[in-house]
């Protein structure tokens, strides 16, 4: 079992930054891939970020990428993501996950924290 933690999320206008964080407890957790995924109200849920479990392997999606940046911390069990830039079709609840394998599939992970929400306002 993998416990998973999100923080950081908030309201921030248009533009402005935020650092969302996931605290990792359990099992290894450098073993996981990691992803970041979003779900605004009536959308599926996206992919936003994907590493796997070196951190050396990361995909961004193309609505965040050059905006966003995704580091872990194995040492710490923590899995971060700075957003920068942020724009009002950012405004989502965003989760952690953990999976086996790198994968953009929500399906293929395993364990989810409960989300952070972030809302940019315009």
């Amino acid at each position: 079992q993998v416990q998973l933690v999100e923080s950081g999320g908030g309201l921030v206008q248009a533009g402005g930054p935020l650092r969302l964080s996931c605290a990792a407890s359990g099992r290894t957790f450098s073993a996981y891939a990691m992803g970041w995924f979003r779900q605004a109200p009536g959308k599926e849920r996206e992919i936003v970020v994907a590493t796997d479990w070196s951190g050396i392997s990361t995909y961004y999606a193309d609505s965040v990428r050059g905006r966003f940046t995704n580091s872990r911390d194995n040492a710490q069990n923590t899995v971060y993501l700075q957003m920068n830039s942020l724009k009002p079709e950012d405004t989502a609840r965003y989760y952690c996950a953990a999976a086996p394998v790198f994968s953009l599939a929500p399906g293929d992970y395993s364990y989810w924290g409960q989300g952070t929400q972030v809302t940019v306002s315009s």
